[in-house]
């Protein structure tokens, strides 16, 4: 029997996990964008509808999910540079992992910029 092929760059190393979590903070995103344009859309159909719908907003479960929004942006954002080098760089496989790291550092210090200012507004320290 075969071995499986090891180290390469996708299968289950970090290049891996970095495309399967640039696809699903991709979809997120998406759907985020779908359910924003039939919302803003309600306020010509009715603008009472309208402020209902904006009023469930202020819940704080919305709250999370708006932090997991600007998380999934900030790593999709990040990650997309980091894939640019990769594709178009003539050293960029090379540092594919390293690239990663820095995409993930990056993450780390935007998202502890944002969440407790944020985390505070959601949960009451206005």
């Amino acid at each position: 029997m075969p071995e499986a092929p090891g180290g390469t760059l996708y299968r289950g190393r970090e290049g891996m996990w970095s495309w399967v979590a640039h696809r699903v903070t991709g979809v997120l995103i998406f759907f985020f964008l779908l359910v924003h344009v039939l919302d803003t859309s309600l306020v010509r159909v009715s603008p009472e509808a309208y402020n209902e719908i904006i009023g469930t907003y202020r819940h704080w479960i919305m709250g999370l999910g708006e932090a997991g929004l600007v998380a999934a942006v900030v790593f999709h954002a990040f990650n997309g540079v980091r894939i640019i080098l990769v594709d178009f760089w003539a050293k960029g496989p090379k540092y594919q992992r390293v690239m990663l790291y820095v995409v993930l550092g990056l993450f780390v210090v935007v998202m502890a910029g944002f969440l407790p200012r944020h985390l505070m507004n959601t949960f009451g320290g206005h």
